[in-house]
This record gives structure tokens, C-alpha cells and sequence, in this order.
């Protein structure tokens, strides 16, 4: 009956996506006072969560490969909506949101969730143990993105202010795009064989892990829900969008916290999920979730924002600054001396998560003038 419940439709995911949309209608077009944004910024986070909820069960009935990339889409619409509609409203500079968006997402993803799968799984059974080969492969997958999309626009020097030339934003969209189409079809196709995600030694302890696919009906009224609050969220952001810039102004705080709260509000499901995978010995559908949820933020992303900049006014600056370089290396050094044993103990997840809050501190605290485009 446990199962049952969890692949069924919670009564809050069916009920914020209507109430997401009433609150969209009474805000739209009004200034917003201190309640009222108050309810923007609730029902956005309800209709946000609810978007993956539904996502998951509309993906649950499709089936593999074409499950995932339902989800992955579904998170892709709500990221880049936040995205390009705080791009379009109000007078803040966000030429580099796209940037800190997908950045805070690697970030999150690779410190902060494989941190707390890795802390959790070995604090509750001594040693974590993952699939080295399959979750190196990921690994890979994620720092060659990264770098081709936010490395490289800081070195190329054919545009000022750490920004691609037409030509370049066109091949590393192009390159997102393949990347992450290949790794899905090498995890899903008919070799996927070659990279399995079980560890033997650490067998999952519940029993009955694959849920049964929702019914039809099920899955009709979630794709219905699915589009009525992917629509909210992109309403409620453009409503909210010019309150939240001037909060952001007024209380000095950089515009970087804005891609972290994006990034943190799409992977907040994924989070709470690998935890709870972690504390029933399934680390390796943490880092599944984690690193799969980095490769669909940058290799969906970039792709929709390149082509979203045709029309947007200004510039898309992706390259990264001095400080988030350092910290991404660092990043990916650790990760690959925490995969290629196949074990983690707990510190390896406390180095993670360490990184993680460096990370956290240094956007709440402004970069210095080299870090930032002027």
C-alpha cells in the first residue's frame, strides 16, 4: 500500500497547480504589497514543485528512455522560464543570470546532493558504496559540459566580458545538446548494460523498488496538471519578477543569490529524494539524480537560452569569473578522487559539502571587481 500511495497524486501536488493559477490571476497587473508577494513566492514554490511531482508520474507511465527526458524537460521549462523572464523584467542587471543559474546547479548537484548521499548512506552503514564506472562516467559528462559552456567563453577572447561570439554560443549549444543526448541513450539504450547502476555489495533493503506505472487516467490528469503549472510558474515569475529585483537592489545583495535560488528551487525534489534513497543504502541513485540533474541543467539550458538571447537585448555572458573557477576545479578534483574508489566514508561527504557552503558564502558576499563584467 507504501508504494501504492507514492506513485499516486498527493493532494497538495493536485491541488497547488489551480491555486497557483488564482493567485497568478489576482496579482496579474497589480502592484505587490508585502502579503501578496508573499503569496506569489508560496504558490510559485507550489507550482514549481508540483511540475516535478507530476513530471515523475507522467514519466513513470512513459517508461525509459523517453521518462527521464520528460522529467529533464519539465525542469528545463521551469528553469529557463525564471530565467528568461527575470532577464526581460526590471531594470537589474542579469546578463550573467543564465551563468549563475547553471552554475549554482552544478554546484548544488555535484557538492551539495552527492554530499549528502554520501554523508547520509555512510553515517547509517560505515562505508557508501556506488558504481564507479557508471558514476565516472557521469562525472565526465558533467565537468566536459561545464567546461565547454562556462570555462570557455573566459579564455576564447573573441568577446569582451567573458561572452561567446554567435558562432561559439551556437557550438557550445549544439555540443550541451549532443552531450547530453549521447549520455542518455549510452544509460538507456541497448548498451546500457555496459555501465549498471546496482552495486552488488550494497544491496537496496526495500524491497519491491520499482513502483508500478501509474494508470492512464492518472497520467492524463497529471500531464494536465503538469502544463497548468509549468504555466504558473512562468506567470507568477513575471509577476514577482520586478518585487524580487528591488528586493534584491535593496538589500545589497548580489545578483548571483538569484541563480542559486533558481538552481535551488528546481532540485529541491531531487534532493530530498537522494536522501532518502541514501538512508535505505541506495547512494547510487543519489548520485544518479545528482549528476544526472546537473547534465539536464547544462545540456538543456544553454541550448534554450542560446536561442532565447536571438530576441533578448544585451549580452549573455557564461564565462566564469576567477573565484568560480577555483571553486569548480576544486570541485572536480574531489569528486574524482570520491568516484574512482567506489567507496565514500562520511568524509568524503563533509568535503562536498564543505565546498558547497565556500560556495554559498562567497555568492552571499560580493565577488570582488575581477570577478564581475562591467
Amino acid at each position: 500500500m507504501a508504494l501504492r500511495r507514492r506513485s499516486a497524486i498527493t493532494t497538495w501536488s493536485l491541488i497547488s497547480p489551480p491555486v497557483s493559477i488564482v493567485v497568478l490571476a489576482a496579482a496579474w497587473g497589480r502592484g505587490l504589497g508585502p502579503v501578496l508577494m508573499l503569496a506569489v513566492a508560496v504558490a510559485l514554490i507550489g507550482a514549481a514543485l508540483a511540475a516535478v511531482h507530476h513530471s515523475e508520474v507522467v514519466a513513470r507511465r512513459v517508461g525509459e528512455p523517453f521518462g527521464s527526458l520528460v522529467v529533464a524537460v519539465a525542469v528545463t521549462v521551469i528553469q529557463v522560464g525564471l530565467i528568461v523572464v527575470l532577464m526581460t523584467a526590471g531594470d537589474a542587471p542579469t546578463a550573467s543570470l543564465a551563468r549563475d543559474t547553471v552554475f549554482a546547479a552544478v554546484m548544488i548537484t555535484v557538492n551539495g546532493i552527492v554530499g549528502l548521499s554520501l554523508f547520509v548512506g555512510a553515517r547509517r552503514h560505515g562505508v557508501a558504496l556506488f558504481n564507479p564506472k557508471g558514476t565516472g562516467a557521469a562525472l565526465a559528462t558533467v565537468a566536459s559540459l561545464t567546461a565547454l559552456s562556462l570555462v570557455l567563453p573566459t579564455f576564447t577572447g573573441s568577446r569582451p566580458k567573458l561572452e561567446f561570439s554567435p558562432a561559439e554560443l551556437a557550438f557550445a549549444a549544439v555540443a550541451s545538446l549532443l552531450l547530453y543526448g549521447m549520455f542518455v541513450f549510452t544509460q538507456t539504450g541497448p548498451n546500457c548494460h555496459l555501465s549498471p547502476a546496482a552495486v552488488v555489495e550494497n544491496p537496496p533493503t526495500e524491497i519491491g523498488r520499482s513502483l508500478r506505472p501509474p494508470t492512464a487516467a492518472v497520467a492524463r490528469l497529471s500531464l494536465i496538471l503538469l502544463v497548468v503549472a509549468l504555466g504558473a510558474v512562468v506567470g507568477l515569475a513575471k509577476v514577482g519578477a520586478p518585487t524580487s529585483a528591488g528586493a534584491v537592489r535593496d538589500t545589497a545583495l548580489p545578483q548571483s543569490i538569484v541563480g542559486v535560488v533558481i538552481a535551488g528551487l528546481v532540485l529541491l525534489p531531487n534532493a530530498v529524494a537522494a536522501v532518502r534513497a541514501a538512508q535505505r543504502r541506495q547512494v547510487q541513485t543519489g548520485l544518479d539524480l545528482a549528476l544526472g540533474s546537473a547534465m539536464a541543467s547544462i545540456g538543456l539550458t544553454i541550448p534554450a537560452v542560446a536561442v532565447a538571447s536571438i530576441w533578448l537585448d544585451g549580452p549573455l555572458l557564461l564565462g566564469l569569473g576567477p573565484t568560480q573557477l577555483v571553486l569548480l576545479a576544486l570541485t572536480v578534483v574531489v569528486a574524482i578522487l570520491t568516484v574512482v574508489p567506489g567507496r565514500a566514508t562520511r568524509l568524503q561527504g563533509g568535503l562536498h559539502l564543505a565546498l558547497l557552503t565556500a560556495y554559498v558564502v562567497l555568492c552571499i558576499n560580493p565577488y570582488p571587481a575581477s570577478d564581475v563584467p562591467v
